[in-house]
């Protein structure tokens, strides 16, 4: 049950993805979420060095036999990342797939991919962002709402609305993103002509998730009320949790300051005081708006399979109504 052309393609048990985060996914984690079925993703962005990713995927290699991805960013960076030199390294070490995101097509990278036989996922906010992955040869593409924590985007759509307009355009596999926690949403996206779900803030409130236990303990207090869209004034918005940071940081972009003025509050070395310190005021706590659907801290093995026998439940009780 739910096999898609998501699960068929990167060769794992269920259509659940944890994405790509900064400081976040790295071996130990995504190791685990490979284990548990889905396709867990490391993130090079913070790594610096071809050297430094190299490690990091023999070390996943060294946790789990399963599959698993790597994710290169394209956003905006202070200091120029080696993407280039992390492809090399993906290839030689024969990752299976590769999640490009950022606002930059990934077609400067797609032939080396295609070369080195890596399965390509192109994760937009928009649809014609998906689609223009798939003309340059993305194998699937991620589509996210307005409800996705960390980037969503400048055009404000909905996951529920995205998701079947790129159903219907795209040729290649379609995986849902925003606002996914449960087997209601899994089943939902599948209703929706998705072919997989990624998940970020559902995964961060695991028992294997690396971040600072006052950063689980602050998703679990949270509601669905308590996120806010920043950094709308760089054309880079990020959903996170309300904060003193927050608070500061829509202040200065109302008086119209510089990136270099709001660097303290959204530069790497804030994110990590929050992420790996628990300094919850230090600068943005990523989270989307399902963190208020976040009642526990499971292991990852636990979600994954609460959320496949939820799926599986409502599946039944659909077939059984007749729908």
């Amino acid at each position: 049950m739910f096999k898609t052309r998501v699960t068929e393609m990167l060769g794992i048990k269920y259509p659940i993805i944890c994405g790509g985060m900064n400081l976040i996914t790295g071996a130990e984690f995504a190791a685990s979420i490979s284990d548990a079925g889905g396709f867990g993703i490391i993130t090079s962005a913070h790594l610096e060095t071809p050297k430094a990713l190299r490690d990091e995927i023999r070390k996943t290699k060294s946790l789990t036999d399963k599959p698993f991805g790597v994710n290169i960013s394209m956003f905006p960076s202070i200091k120029p990342l080696p993407n280039r030199e992390f492809i090399e390294v993906i290839i030689e070490e024969g990752v299976k797939a590769v999640e490009t995101s950022g606002h930059q097509s990934p077609e400067e990278y797609v032939p080396r991919l295609k070369e080195g036989k890596v399965i390509i996922i192109h994760k937009a906010a928009t649809v014609r962002h998906c689609l223009r992955g798939q003309e340059v040869g993305a194998d699937m593409v991620t589509i996210v709402g307005i409800e996705n924590g960390g980037a969503t985007g400048m055009e404000d759509v909905g996951t529920l609305v995205l998701v079947p307009i790129l159903v219907d355009a795209a040729k290649v596999p379609v995986i849902a993103g925003g606002g996914f926690a449960d087997g209601r949403g899994l089943i939902a996206a599948l209703a929706l002509g998705a072919e997989g779900i990624v998940m970020g803030t559902r995964f961060m409130a695991t028992k294997e998730c690396p971040i600072h236990p006052k950063y689980k303990e602050w998703l679990l207090e949270a509601t669905e009320r308590d996120t806010i869209l920043v950094m709308r004034s760089l054309r880079n918005t990020h959903r996170v949790l309300k904060s003193k940071a927050t608070d500061e940081l829509l202040k200065m972009e109302a008086r119209g300051a510089s990136l270099e003025e709001m660097l303290p509050i959204i530069g790497g070395n804030a994110s990590k005081r929050v992420i790996v310190e628990g300094e919850l005021d230090a600068g943005q706590a990523f989270s989307g708006e399902v963190v208020g659907l976040i009642h526990d801290i499971p292991t990852v093995k636990e979600l994954i399979d609460r959320i496949i026998s939820e799926a599986k439940l409502i599946s039944q009780r659909l077939h059984s109504s007749g729908i």
